[in-house]
């Protein structure tokens, strides 16, 4: 009726108006209203990035429970977000950080009430990057010497000692306090995580990866070769009779054996949207199983068949996947690109321009087909024009640097 959908007419204004003017704000005001749903919380972080809105990972200098904007108009994570850092660990860090930003750990360590945030909370702020900022990087407060304590397990017992002494309230003989130095732990010298690991980390901790993707060093492969997205074999029926490429992340493999001693294996395949759980047989599990290795990039052709019919009851079983080929995404680009097609308006081709080309295409030489299209909106005009002589490599350098010109292309 009128007055319901009134109702929602307002609403859906007032949201556009904020989400217009208000991006970041109304961003982390949606990201702190979904902080207990993962799915939505990725699917929010994927919009703000869209929205060329940059969201920062936790920060004990600047966050607070819920997703906030920083002067910088950046969103920043909200520490409540993070497992086992719960309101009263996030409460004593932001109303001690009044006195002035915490200057190192041990700074933190000393002045908030160590009782609301304990040991877990800790070790979960460290892996979620929480700590990031005072210079020290996670390994060193994970690094553990061979005494089988964690670095930053030594600075919870420095502050601990340090605020026992504190309440102790020794007085002199001249009746004034005296000030027992404790020496702070040395930060223990360790070399820095790799991205995979400081990723698979933040996940475990948070549910998502907050300081990037696996898979943004093949964000070009998957959007260009990809003609599938994993989540799409939930609903596997749609693709029946279909020949359909994936890529992503192999995040957990199950190597099995049948009761006749076959081989077989279930993975589970993660890109940035969702992960599904294939099932690889016989001849196929042979064939590509030295693929299937934890963390690992890969890109798969497949083509989707009927399931089998049953010959008693007549009714037939689930869609079953015909595994063509398995590569590795590094290869992708090499062995998939065959064809670069620059699309450019008639307007943009002056001889600046071209020269510019000529420059480019001349430093990337290679055995790759080059074509251009060529149109003109004013008069609905499209040229396609194949380089006889030209070949070229195509590589993410190429591209990049088409972008940067501003030039749309295609990739076959």
């Amino acid at each position: 009726n009128k007055s319901h959908s009134t109702c929602y007419a307002w609403i859906a204004y007032q949201t556009a108006y904020l989400k217009a003017h208000y991006p970041a704000e109304y961003m982390a005001a949606v990201l702190s209203n979904n902080m207990n749903d993962i799915k939505q919380v990725t699917f929010f972080m994927e919009e703000c990035r869209r929205m060329g809105l940059d969201v920062l990972g936790p920060d004990v200098n600047e966050s607070f429970y819920k997703f906030t904007v920083n002067d910088q108009g950046a969103i920043r994570f909200g520490m409540g977000a993070i497992k086992g850092v719960g309101g009263g660990a996030v409460a004593t860090i932001v109303e001690h950080r009044k006195d002035g930003k915490y200057k190192s750990v041990f700074d933190l360590a000393k002045r908030i009430d160590l009782r609301a945030a304990n040991k877990k909370a800790f070790e979960n702020l460290v892996l979620a990057g929480g700590f990031d900022g005072f210079g020290t990087h996670r390994a060193q407060y994970m690094h553990d010497e061979g005494d089988g304590v964690k670095f930053f397990e030594k600075v919870l017992r420095y502050a601990a000692k340090y605020q026992e002494t504190q309440n102790s309230s020794q007085v002199s003989l001249f009746g004034e306090s005296s000030d027992v130095q404790i020496p702070e732990p040395e930060v223990p010298p360790c070399e820095e995580w790799g991205t995979m690991k400081k990723l698979k980390q933040e996940k475990e901790v948070v549910g998502i990866y907050i300081s990037g993707h696996p898979l943004d060093d093949f964000k070009l492969e998957i959007n260009s070769f990809c003609t599938v997205k994993v989540a799409d074999f939930h609903q596997i029926e749609k693709l029946v009779n279909r020949e359909v490429c994936f890529g992503g992340i192999v995040s957990d493999v199950q190597h099995r054996e049948s009761r006749q001693g076959k081989g077989w294996a279930i993975f589970t395949v993660e890109d940035y949207d969702d992960s599904f759980e294939f099932k690889i047989f016989g001849e196929e599990y042979l064939k590509w199983r030295h693929f299937l290795i934890p963390n690992s990039f890969i890109y798969v052709r497949a083509f989707v068949k009927e399931g089998w019919t049953n010959r008693d009851t007549g009714k037939q079983g689930d869609p079953r996947i015909q595994y063509n080929s398995f590569q590795m995404l590094h290869d992708v680009m090499d062995q998939q690109a065959k064809k670069l097609t620059v699309q450019m308006s008639i307007d943009g081709l002056h001889e600046k321009r071209i020269k510019h080309l000529q420059e480019l295409f001349s430093s990337h030489k290679g055995d790759k087909q080059l074509h251009f299209t060529l149109y003109d909106l004013d008069d609905k005009v499209k040229l396609n024009m194949p380089s006889r002589k030209t070949k070229i490599h195509i590589n993410k350098e190429l591209l990049e640097a088409l972008r940067e010109e501003d030039l749309a292309y295609k990739l076959n």
